[in-house]
């Protein structure tokens, strides 16, 4: 009896547990009808800003955009005047839904024992109740790419949008990027000899020769064809060169991830069409020499060599601060890159380079209709996001930080 009672109660710990960690926002249900947002400035990004415009949107994708759009009698008019919109901002790079608490261990699942793992998938492991998922959205983030981490191939990282009920209504991409490693010659060796073992397992299913399921090797199919890109973090430029050569030689994609020296190999980047995810914005020099503000104009520079690139949050915070995503853009705009390239930085940049801008990024017909709604530029700290959409859906914009406000606001009133 004793026994029975201790296990009832395991079981019913462990629900109430579960229900006190999820996070307390319902995902959007889609509008029954069209939704038109009338007379606010939009910018689309891929075009230029239109003053007083509408955009109008139904079953999750955008219908029409511009100044003069017949609005149906049936759709849900929402009147914006002085209000501005935007695409949805895009985190380029974090572990959200795979890290909660990062000194608890058990909210971790961003890493897998062992050096080689391409067969992990990110999205599966993706935490739809974590509660970093409404805080991140709340300032206008509706879009990420959440990666594993470890080892030399941590495995897949995937698209996500931030809402919805399981992993599969969250994930826009699953496998966007393989997250790698190379922090020398050593790596890249290991390296070359896993893609080249890859290879081999291919050709012999290929030629219908019997030999055993290896789902690892298994999962580098699209590496290896080219349609899937790899991301190696490095930031020294011998570092770099060394990622785009292990590249070039293997014939696959790149994305470099950090990029701290990229403007030092341009040629070499521009050469092999490698674009940059910049790590962060808000980060210290990284050598006593360096000038203070290396880090903030990197963008700028990018820019004027040429180079592809988007700007992450990462390196300050993979997870519970890449809600200050637009600020690191914000930064980089008050170092000399232009007001426009900075939003986009946040935007399509990221969309194309991950290979999802046929769906996201900037507001044109035929998009998902994930974009926000807010009261001015949502690189400038006193821009309140109002409203949001993710593919059409209504977004809650509280969150956990927002609701304890308000609850010691009224003890302290």
């Amino acid at each position: 009896m004793v026994f029975k009672f201790n296990i009832t109660s395991l079981v019913l710990l462990l629900s109430v547990a579960c229900v006190a960690s999820a996070s307390d926002q319902i995902p959007g249900k889609m509008p029954e009808g069209p939704v038109a947002i009338v007379g606010a400035t939009l910018h689309p990004v891929s075009g230029d800003v239109i003053e007083k415009g509408t955009i109008l949107f139904e079953d999750g994708k955008i219908t029409a955009i511009g100044e003069k759009v017949k609005v149906p009698k049936k759709a849900e008019v929402i009147k914006a005047d002085g209000k501005h919109v935007y695409p949805g901002l895009f985190e380029p790079y974090t572990r959200i839904g795979l890290t909660e608490y990062a000194a608890v261990r058990a909210s971790n699942d961003y890493r897998e024992t062992g050096m080689m793992n391409p067969n992990v998938k990110a999205n599966v492991a993706v935490n739809p109740d974590s509660e970093i998922i409404p805080v991140t959205r709340s300032n206008g983030v509706l879009l990420a790419l959440s990666a594993p981490a470890g080892g030399l191939l941590a495995g897949q990282g995937a698209v996500m949008q931030l809402d919805g009920w399981t992993y599969e209504d969250m994930t826009v991409k699953p496998r966007a990027v393989m997250a790698a490693a190379m922090r020398g010659d050593g790596d890249r060796d290991r390296l070359e000899a896993f893609f080249d073992e890859a290879r081999q397992y291919a050709a012999a299913k290929k030629a219908g020769v019997e030999i055993a399921h290896d789902m690892r090797l298994e999962a580098m199919d699209a590496v290896l064809a080219g349609e899937q890109p790899i991301v190696i973090e490095v930031d020294q430029w011998e570092d770099i060169v060394r990622a785009v050569t292990f590249a070039e030689k293997q014939k696959v994609k790149l994305i470099v991830l950090g990029g701290y020296d990229a403007p030092k190999c341009a040629d070499v980047l521009k050469r092999a069409d490698v674009p940059v995810i910049i790590s962060a914005v808000h980060r210290t020099p990284r050598s006593p020499d360096e000038p203070y503000d290396g880090a903030y104009t990197l963008a700028k520079e990018l820019k004027e060599k040429g180079i592809k690139f988007c700007i992450s949050g990462y390196d300050r915070a993979a997870t519970w601060n890449s809600r200050n995503l637009p600020y690191h853009a914000a930064t980089a705009a008050a170092f000399g890159l232009s007001k426009e390239d900075a939003i986009r930085s946040i935007t399509l940049s990221p969309a194309e380079i991950l290979g999802v801008a046929d769906r996201v990024g900037s507001l044109e017909v035929g998009k998902d209709a994930t974009l926000i709604l807010c009261d001015g530029d949502p690189m400038e700290a006193a821009t309140d996001t109002e409203q949001a959409w993710i593919g059409g859906k209504p977004v809650d914009l509280n969150n956990s930080q927002k609701m304890l406000y308000e609850k010691y606001q009224r003890k302290y009133e």
